[in-house]
């Protein structure tokens, strides 16, 4: 990239007053002019490096957990930039969903207008960060000429059969009056936005079939090598494969009818003593009588006030009823009563499960409840039944007929083949995992590209069409359904296929389906006649490197994995992970205050005994701790505050250095006054050398060459040159292998300290060498200050387009070392030896050094001890 006119730095040559904000705002001004972050088309053997942020929701405020995860990507890309990659470093807005809506709704305003107003505001915060973003290849979710490619997307996964429709017992968030999928259901059973706790509705609905995928989303989990090990667990236990048995249990008097069961445990089935089914499971309606139809209805109302997580919790006592029907056992043909209970979900496994309480413990409490009996077939040893009536690990079968005596392991190889070989049973893998539902009953969402006809069916609206815009001028109302159903004009429409009258479908898309594609457009945004192009794909994916929370781990990371693979297979590209290299940020925390009596948040600008806290209303001492930065715990940070203080630059080193990328991060103002201070001595330190300079060379292999012919440095000389690269290897272990930035900056400093310690005593083309790489090695964490550094020692083009610095074994060698002088065992001195002197030498040397003369005063030794590399101990 090449600057369009010679660019002079912010500050006077002889200024040593360090300005950031006025500094870091023509900076800025100059890059954007200059283009400098566009993502360049690479030479034919360039590397390639895309560099990416999980890109934010535009509340229209940027917090402190923003400029950590942006802060990180762009010292990633910025020193893959000046390694000679050719580097994409984009950003997005992941703009659609409820958010949105109830502020647009609160505030009277279009959500579009809120939304659009939020991301101005927005990027000019991230702007003043001096993240070196392509901006333009900036994408928005809600804006239509995106949303027409997501539409794109789902007719080629409808067509597919990857998209479908069908009546399903889902997730209703009471609050926000829409469907969620399971995947936003946190672990207490509420709702991942509004926190209300999440009703079942049966609902007709849009799926995406991920559990086709399932298999190769968890056995590609070993292919990514470079993501973290919680991540790669979290998934595969959403994922959940299970290993078993499909059995029939054919219905007593309805011979015709059968319940599948799923049973990872079909040794035990002899102990069978009843089935369950699930409450929701449809092969109910089809068994129970009319005289039971009014109780059963009364106990599904009971049991959707329960949560899934309560519903399936081992310790807590389950409710059930019998539906006066028995089944079959085919193993041994005895009969077994039949129920339906609330600790089984239908939307897992068959929705119906062979209860074996002797040996499980939720069919035993169950059991014990409604006096159901109790079979033991499984035994510590093959003479003494285990004295627990819950045996669940190791052991051999009792009261099992032809299996007695056989291990567990035995007894399920013999009992599946049996199964197999009498027809009443199949092997089965089984997953946890559910289709993704993707339907949203709310109105700021990408409009689902189906028309609805009453001939016809389901047809996708035309490609030619697209995008299907969302309607205009909609008076939205609080906790409704989707206000797209009550426009009628938008609603009516012709088929497609026949042209009579049909209609459109009125549910909105689930906000990930948006943010599950959105690094593939970043490859190709200015095609306007796909999505993307294959080529592009294959020249810049997969991502390189991807930076967002931990929070991401099963929603967005396993959908994204999951859209990357569909669109794979049906031709669209060859890509089939989408990112190569995952870090999950810390969150950034701050003190906080509560009230342990009441639960009250109180802001920190009321607290004014810092040491002693006290609720300014109620007196009552105050609980003092960490946590993740929050309004409505008070205890934000303001982004903008920390810059126009101390500028963009120290706000950066502090949430580099502050603690490792992984790890969470506690803020403390004063740890910001210190970097603050470490930039301006950095800032000092080399104005003063600029003004007292004689010389400056800014071509690396020039003063290089220069060292190398004049080789004779002094200790000074050679100490500085030893840190400089030293701290270049450093510094580049610590970001290619583990992005250790804390550890990086800390290398910075003491290579800032090397320099003040040795410039006086060092030629000056030693001090140039490590001012120019001080200034290279700073420019990532700190962008502003090094570019005018840059400048002012004479740089042509920009620091960031610099090439990143090497280190010289040779520098590392250190050929010299103080030779401590004892006497007696007592410290005397130290002088200066080479480290190719052996046992002799060393003696020789200290013997005839002043030190020992002064000390012997003319005595002959009794002893001289040689300790190797270290000491030489005379003793008179």
């Amino acid at each position: 990239m090449k600057e369009q006119a010679p660019i002079k730095p912010h500050s006077d040559e002889t200024s040593n007053s360090y300005k950031p904000v006025e500094l870091e705002k023509y900076w800025q001004t100059q890059w954007s002019r200059n283009g400098i972050d566009r993502t360049p088309i690479p030479t034919q053997n360039q590397k390639r490096f895309y560099a990416l942020s999980m890109f934010p929701y535009p509340s229209g405020t940027l917090h402190m957990g923003h400029v950590r995860n942006y802060v990180i990507t762009d010292v990633i890309a910025r020193v893959q930039r000046m390694k000679g990659k050719a580097v994409l470093h984009p950003m997005g807005w992941d703009a659609f969903g409820l958010p949105a809506e109830n502020a647009a709704i609160e505030r009277g305003v279009d959500p579009s207008d809120w939304t659009n107003q939020n991301i101005s505001q927005m990027r000019k915060q991230l702007e003043r960060l001096g993240l070196s973003i392509d901006w333009d290849r900036e994408q928005t979710t809600c804006h239509k000429d995106y949303y027409k490619w997501t539409q794109y997307l789902f007719i080629e996964l409808h067509k597919s059969g990857l998209a479908y429709q069908k009546n399903a017992i889902v997730n209703w968030d009471p609050i926000d009056q829409t469907v969620l999928a399971n995947e936003q259901v946190d672990s207490e059973g509420k709702s991942w936005r509004s926190g209300a706790i999440v009703e079942k509705r049966e609902l007709k609905q849009w799926f995406l079939r991920i559990t086709e995928y399932a298999e190769s989303l968890l056995n590609d989990l070993k292919q990514l090598k470079e993501w973290p090990q919680r991540v790669r667990t979290m998934q595969a236990n959403w994922i959940g494969r299970s290993e078993g048995l499909e059995i029939d249990f054919i219905i007593q008097d309805l011979p015709q009818k059968k319940i599948k069961v799923f049973t990872t445990r079909p040794e035990t089935i002899y102990g069978a003593t009843y089935i369950v089914l699930s409450p929701e499971n449809k092969l109910l309606n089809e068994l129970i009588n009319n005289n039971l139809k009014h109780d059963v209805n009364n106990f599904k109302k009971e049991i959707s006030k329960l949560t899934n997580i309560e519903r399936t919790d081992e310790g807590r006592i389950s409710n059930g009823m019998s539906i006066n029907l028995n089944a079959i056992n085919p193993a041994n043909g005895k009969t077994i009563p039949i129920w339906i209970a609330d600790y089984v979900l239908a939307e897992y496994g068959t929705g119906a499960v062979m209860a074996v309480p002797a040996h499980d413990k939720r069919d035993n409490l169950f059991a014990k409840r409604y006096n159901l009996p109790l079979k033991t077939v499984i035994i510590n040893d093959k003479d003494e039944l285990n004295k627990s009536d819950i045996l669940t690990t190791d052991g051999f079968l009792k009261n099992s007929n032809e299996l007695d005596g056989l291990t567990i392991f035995e007894a399920r190889k013999a009992i599946i083949n049996v199964s197999i070989e009498s027809g009443w049973g199949r092997k089965k893998i089984q997953y946890r995992l559910r289709d993704w539902l993707i339907s949203r009953q709310r109105y700021w969402g990408c409009p689902i590209p189906i028309i609805h006809c009453p001939t016809c069916g389901e047809v996708a609206v035309p490609k030619e069409d697209l995008p299907l815009v969302l309607p205009e001028n909609i008076a939205l109302k609080n906790n409704s359904r989707s206000s797209l159903s009550l426009m009628k004009d938008w609603v009516k429409v012709a088929c497609p296929n026949c042209g009579i009258e049909a209609s459109r479908e009125t549910d909105t898309m689930d906000t990930f389906m948006c943010s599950s594609w959105y690094f593939l457009r970043f490859a190709d945004p200015k095609n306007l006649s796909l999505p993307f192009s294959s080529n592009a794909i294959k020249e810049w994916l997969p991502v390189d490197q991807y930076v967002g929370g931990i929070e991401h781990a099963i929603l967005h990371l396993l959908y994204s994995r999951f859209l990357t693979k569909a669109l794979c297979r049906s031709g669209m590209h060859n890509l089939n992970e989408p990112f190569k290299r995952l870090l999950t940020q810390g969150m950034v925390q701050s003190i906080t205050y509560r009230n342990p009596i009441t639960g009250a948040y109180i802001k920190s600008n009321m607290v004014s005994d810092k040491q002693n806290p006290t609720d300014p209303n109620t007196g009552q001492k105050l609980d003092v701790f960490y946590e993740k930065m929050s309004k409505s715990k008070y205890n934000g940070v303001d982004p903008s505050h920390v810059i126009s203080r101390y500028g963009a630059d120290t706000a950066r080193m502090f949430i580099l250095f502050k603690a490792p990328p992984e790890k969470d991060l506690e803020w403390d103002e004063s740890d910001v006054e210190g970097q603050f201070r470490f930039v301006n001595r950095i800032w000092k330190l080399i104005n003063s050398y600029i003004n007292n300079r004689t010389v400056m060379l800014i071509d690396e292999d020039k003063y290089l060459n220069v060292i190398r012919l004049n080789s004779d440095l002094n200790k000074s000389e050679k100490d500085l040159r030893r840190a400089v690269h030293s701290t270049i290897k450093c510094i580049s272990n610590d970001l290619d292998k583990g992005l250790q930035f804390n550890t990086a900056i800390s290398e910075l400093m003491k290579l800032t300290n090397s320099i003040s310690d040795n410039i006086k005593n060092s030629n000056e083309f030693v001090i140039n060498e490590s001012i120019v790489v001080l200034i290279k090695l700073l420019a990532p964490f700190a962008p502003h200050i090094s570019e005018e550094l840059w400048k002012k020692i004479g740089g042509s083009k920009s620091i960031h387009l610099q090439r990143w610095p090497t280190f010289d074994e040779k520098a590392l060698v250190i050929d010299e070392f103080e030779l401590i002088i004892q006497i007696k065992g007592k410290v005397r001195g130290k002088i200066l030896v080479s480290t190719k002197l052996n046992d002799k030498e060393l003696k020789s040397i200290a013997l005839d050094s002043e030190i020992a003369k002064k000390w012997l005063k003319g005595n002959i030794p009794s002893r001289v001890i040689v300790v190797p590399q270290k000491l030489v101990n005379i003793v008179p």
